[in-house]
């Protein structure tokens, strides 16, 4: 029976490293303004496709700032966006795309960037992985300018949006999704537990479906990770039902 894991920054070791990155996402949607449905304005945080490339949009400027607009404009926007995207996407305001774009310095421990609720890889750890035959990884170059001579070669991890929580650790009196923008107004649970019946059997590293900053993790990736010497995440068993 396969266990998951909440995926964390190992503080601990992060500490023991010079690495550092100023960065964000190349484009992103951007949020919406007082929702026709709901009144909200909002945008996600955690939905990120760093392979997705809209260069060749003409539209690829309108994808540059992070801002609210109003729900029509959003959705065209979304609209334009969505043939590049992995099927099936949410595709919810503040959802990003493309590389990473910044600067950083110093080495870096083999994975970063959680804190941030992105999985940043060192090349090497990426390798061994792919060797373990760990299942879902897609590795996407960052645009990271390093000031040393020799930069370390550092991948962004794209995970896709799988599985929900258990309703068993939801509000009772939660409200349904906005029918308008799919606003959800929930915080997340401090005792999160999946929903087994939801989550997927085919990839090992995503995040989760109805929140996407968090990060999730088989017991192969743990293993994988362990038994490379790989650090720079801790791992928290999550419960199922």
């Amino acid at each position: 029976m396969t266990r998951y894991f909440d995926l964390r920054p190992d503080k601990v070791v992060r500490n023991s490293f010079t690495g550092d990155f100023d960065a964000a996402p190349k484009w992103l949607l951007p949020g919406i303004k007082d929702c026709p449905g709901c009144g909200a304005t909002w945008g996600t945080w955690g939905d990120h496709y760093p392979a997705v490339d809209l260069s060749d949009l003409p539209e690829r400027a309108e994808f540059e700032e992070p801002r609210p607009e109003p729900f029509h404009e959003f959705a065209r926007l979304r609209e334009l966006v969505r043939p590049l995207a992995p099927p099936g996407s949410e595709l919810s305001p503040g959802t990003t795309f493309g590389p990473l774009v910044g600067r950083a310095s110093g080495q870096f421990p083999p994975f970063s960037g959680l804190e941030s609720c992105w999985i940043l890889v060192r090349r090497d750890a990426f390798d061994s992985l792919q060797a373990a035959g760990i299942r879902g990884l897609l590795g996407c170059k960052t645009e990271l300018r390093f000031r040393q001579k020799t930069p370390p070669e550092i991948l962004e991890l794209q995970l896709e949006l799988r599985g929900r929580m258990h309703p068993d650790c939801l509000p009772p009196d939660l409200e349904p999704p906005c029918s308008t923008c799919g606003r959800v107004g929930l915080r997340l649970p401090e005792d999160l537990i999946l929903d087994g019946a939801s989550l997927p059997t085919d990839i090992d590293l995503f995040r989760l479906g109805d929140y996407g900053t968090v990060l999730i993790g088989t017991d192969r990736f743990k293993d994988a990770v362990e038994q490379g010497g790989w650090t720079g995440i801790s791992f928290r068993e999550l419960p199922v039902r």
